[in-house]
């Protein structure tokens, strides 16, 4: 009984009657009308087709019907078929007691009762008539035949009908398919596919997420709590004459929180959200993206007070004439231009501010830039210290902690991380400690959370040679031992020669976070990237591949400082760095051939100059790199108090702060196999390709 009670439950759900209460009547469903039409077309077609008339043979004709005269009159229709009427007073005999006397509803039949498919019309006459001479028939008793031509109509309509309306469904079905499935009328229908897909958050859907779940990000929480501040409560401003901002621009790298920000907002404001995302205005149909932006600033002025944010603006707001070889009438140039139109253009869209997110700013349109459409551009950054431990104490909050974990710790460990990074941190550590069925999550789990992001997998069953691993493990030496005793050099935090990712062998770093950087500081860090290749050099008396990382960093790096910050007295005080993206698709360099010769002599002049001073200092302390490199080889993983134990502390501008936290939180592992992992910033040494860094601008 439950279970029939629970189908019937399931075939009234949803309808109701006035007080509420499940109705028990079936819910209307359109394909019950497609359902009706075609029955009622086959019943037309069996009412109309004459299928209930039996098909005799020539023998039962001639034999039985013929012989005996029963025959009243024979019709041949469309020179085809021939009608058999039978004598009415005959049909009640045995030989036709497969004929009803009588037909629908009592009357009589009036035939015609049997038929016959002729081969041909000259041929079915002269065998009547043979027939009839053979059974001598005189000619009273000559069987009459007819000969009629019928138009069958509703044949002839169902046969146009029925393959029209099969191509139209299967039309319709395709482009419901295409537009995502929705019904006649709806969204994803062929009907509607220039109105906009943006998603409407309102009261009834009403976002959970506020700025109390936003940590960090202060300045950035600032500027747009003042675009709420103005829906909320736009006498304040109005009242002092201000007008309220067009739109603000969200501009950071992957991962800050931008589009967080966004559904804070959407939380925040208690006013209708429009969120639609850049490539949802790019559609294979021409036209379709401009007729999108007109819907959506349609629906938002009808909400209007609102808020349009748009994710990923660059997929429609590049800029203009970049790709003219391809031609200038693009489609997602009209969807611009009409974006431009509507944001500010000849009429006023009040009431409606546009929030958008990016991080490929330098490639918008400076139309879409300007004052009067995005008046504010909010730049959201990667956290700094402060800021990530606040984001910590959010991802932190659903895992079960043990005592040991320092959030303060996690925060100075973590430099460069975003709010994504840190969020796949604690995600991590809690995958490693359940998968070590450990009740809570210690600090270990971070560190080894940690050393999967940044350096890869552990690869424990990789099989090396001795002798690559006394050369691993005299490279990462040397990496460590010049960054040791150069004053600007970061602070080595461990070194490892186990196998991780792509790496054979990693050191991590732990840098100090400042804004500028000095060249005695960038000099020193080549220095320590090109350690590894001189130490090979020094103690093997050859060079490997290994050293393919550290030389494409400096080698970028010396790039850098040359032609845009402007670090070499030959080609002065000149920069060729390009911060609005504008000559992104030149063929031209912004200088002579003469300079790229001389920047090209600067680079392998600093490069050089970076190498040799990794010589010296190695040269100087070959004792100690042995040492060194020995105890890597027999623990595997080292760190920073080793090095202390072997050329003393840390020299140069590094902080107490820091060098009390590293000789804090570092101890020895707990067995020679380096099993345990501890991590600070991204690995600059390998002995092979790593992932390559975000993208920054110099200077940053």
């Amino acid at each position: 009984m439950r279970m029939a009670d629970s189908k019937k439950a399931d075939k009234t759900k949803g309808k109701t009657d006035k007080d509420g209460k499940p109705s028990g009547k079936p819910k209307f469903n359109a394909y019950w009308i497609y359902g009706a039409v075609a029955v009622s077309i086959l019943g037309f077609q069996l009412i109309f087709s004459g299928s209930g008339i039996e098909e005799i043979t020539w023998q039962r004709l001639e034999r039985e019907m013929i012989k005996s005269r029963d025959v009243e009159k024979i019709v041949v229709v469309n020179k085809e078929k021939a009608e058999i009427y039978i004598k009415p007073d005959l049909l009640s005999s045995d030989r036709y007691s497969d004929v009803d006397s009588h037909g629908f509803g009592g009357i009589p039949n009036n035939g015609p009762h049997y038929s016959y498919t002729i081969p041909s019309v000259e041929v079915f006459s002269a065998s009547i008539d043979e027939a009839q001479k053979k059974y001598n028939y005189n000619e009273s008793e000559i069987i009459s035949v007819r000969y009629e031509t019928r138009k069958n109509i509703m044949g002839d309509l169902l046969g146009w009908i029925l393959p029209l309306a099969l191509l139209v469904g299967v039309w319709l079905f395709i482009f419901r398919r295409m537009g995502g499935g929705a019904g006649p009328g709806g969204a994803g229908s062929i009907f509607n596919v220039g109105k906009s897909k943006a998603q409407l958050f309102d009261k009834e859907s009403h976002v959970k997420v506020d700025f109390s779940d936003v940590a960090g990000l202060e300045e950035a929480k600032m500027e747009v709590r003042e675009l709420v501040d103005f829906l909320k409560n736009p006498k304040k401003y109005t009242d002092l004459g201000g007008k309220i901002p067009k739109g603000a621009l969200l501009i950071g790298l992957p991962g800050t929180g931008k589009t967080l920000l966004a559904k804070a907002v959407a939380g925040e404001a208690n006013v209708p959200f429009f969120s639609i995302s850049g490539s949802d205005f790019v559609e294979m149909f021409v036209g379709v993206g401009a007729s999108r932006v007109r819907d959506l600033f349609k629906q938002a002025k009808e909400k209007a007070p609102c808020i349009v944010f748009i994710d990923e603006i660059d997929a429609v707001g590049r800029a203009r004439g970049r790709n003219t070889g391809f031609g200038g009438n693009d489609e997602r140039e009209n969807t611009l231009n009409q974006l431009l139109t509507e944001m500010d253009g000849f009429g006023t869209n009040i009431g409606v501010i546009i929030l958008a997110a990016t991080n490929r700013a330098d490639v918008l349109d400076r139309a879409l830039l300007r004052a009067g459409r995005f008046d504010r551009q909010i730049h959201v950054d990667l956290p700094d210290l402060i800021e990530r431990g606040q984001i910590f104490e959010v991802h932190l909050k659903p895992l079960k902690l043990h005592e040991n974990v320092d959030v303060d710790f996690l925060a100075k460990q973590t430099p460069g991380f975003s709010g994504a990074d840190i969020a796949n941190v604690c995600n991590e550590a809690a995958l490693i400690a359940a998968r070590s069925n450990k009740k809570k999550v210690d600090r270990q789990d971070f560190h080894d959370a940690v050393d999967r992001i940044i350096g890869g997998l552990e690869r424990k069953n990789k099989i090396i040679s001795p002798h690559e691993k006394k050369t691993v493990a005299f490279h990462e030496a040397g990496h460590a031992t010049v960054s040791w005793l150069l004053d600007h050099a970061n602070p080595l935090l461990k070194v490892t020669i186990i196998p991780r990712g792509k790496a054979l062998g990693a050191a991590w770093y732990l840098p100090e976070e400042r804004q500028i950087t000095t060249t005695e500081q960038l000099l020193d860090e080549m220095a320590a990237a090109l350690g590894g290749r001189a130490s090979e050099e020094m103690i093997f008396g050859k060079i490997s591949t290994g050293a393919l990382n550290d030389l494409e960093k400096i080698t970028k790096q010396a790039y850098a400082m040359v032609s845009y910050f402007g670090m070499s007295d030959k080609v002065g005080n000149l920069s060729f760095y390009d911060s609005t993206g504008q000559n992104e698709f030149s063929f031209n360099k912004p200088y002579s051939e003469k300079t790229a010769e001389l920047i090209d002599e600067e680079v392998k002049r600093l490069i050089d100059e970076a190498y040799n001073k990794a010589r010296e200092v190695l040269k100087k302390n070959k004792k100690g790199l042995t040492i060194l490199a020995d105890l890597l080889l027999e623990k595997e993983v080292i760190f920073s108090e080793d090095l202390e134990k072997i050329f003393g502390k840390k020299r140069g501008d590094i902080t107490k702060e820091t060098q009390a936290m590293l000789m804090k939180n570092n101890s020895k592992p707990s067995s020679s196999s380096g099993i345990k992992k501890y991590s600070g910033k991204k690995p600059s040494s390998g002995m092979s390709k790593k992932k390559p860094p975000q993208k920054e601008e110099p200077g940053k």
